[in-house]
């Protein structure tokens, strides 16, 4: 295995080419070009063997270049959510900071990204995040570790599809799975989940 990720590693400069096809942002490429390394590391080895046997180091890379594809034009894709919707927001906010002139004529912007989160605190935020650790808890409290795994791929942005490819338990049953601990959450904490 390790002789396959010396000849994936030297795809760098390729799949690198490839996204200036998608963009022309040279941080994201570079971004989105480790995040699909990344990705190809922690693949499951035996899908990365089969094609590398079967189609070689091409096969490799058209592999590569649809997960890169996907990364650069999904916004439903993992490298949007880390990356570009973060950046995106940071670029937005910065572009809005107002002025204040002093008495002595010094210009100073009234907000910066340093003491934002000290400036507002964002209490719809902090109720969420509550939300979350209290079904965490809930989860820790499950007598079934299958049901709380299950339960934690599926909300950790994993497809029903996905996680019956890759965990080869049919869709229905993944569905049961995840609608009995919702129930189970929805329950113990009065609320909607």
């Amino acid at each position: 295995m390790t002789e396959i990720y010396i000849e994936i590693s030297k795809l760098t400069d390729k799949f690198r080419t490839m996204a200036y096809g998608l963009t022309t942002d040279e941080n994201k490429i570079n971004e989105a070009v480790q995040e699909l390394m990344l990705y190809l590391l922690q693949a499951n080895p035996e899908v990365i063997r089969s094609i590398y046997e079967k189609d070689g180091i091409l096969g490799i890379t058209r592999y590569g270049a649809v997960a890169l594809r996907r990364a650069l034009t999904s916004t439903r894709s993992s490298f949007y959510y880390k990356f570009d919707k973060y950046y995106t927001r940071i670029d937005n906010y910065s572009s809005t900071i107002t002025y204040d002139v002093l008495e002595t004529g010094e210009v100073i912007p009234n907000r910066n990204l340093y003491n934002l989160p000290n400036e507002e605190i964002d209490h719809t935020h902090n109720k969420n995040l509550h939300k979350l650790e209290l079904i965490d808890d809930q989860l820790d409290k499950l007598d079934n570790w299958y049901d709380r795994e299950i339960f934690k791929l599926y909300y950790s942005g994993e497809t029903l599809d996905s996680l019956a490819k890759k965990t080869k338990i049919s869709r229905n049953s993944l569905f049961t799975t995840i609608d009995k601990v919702r129930t189970i959450i929805k329950n113990e904490l009065n609320e909607d989940v």
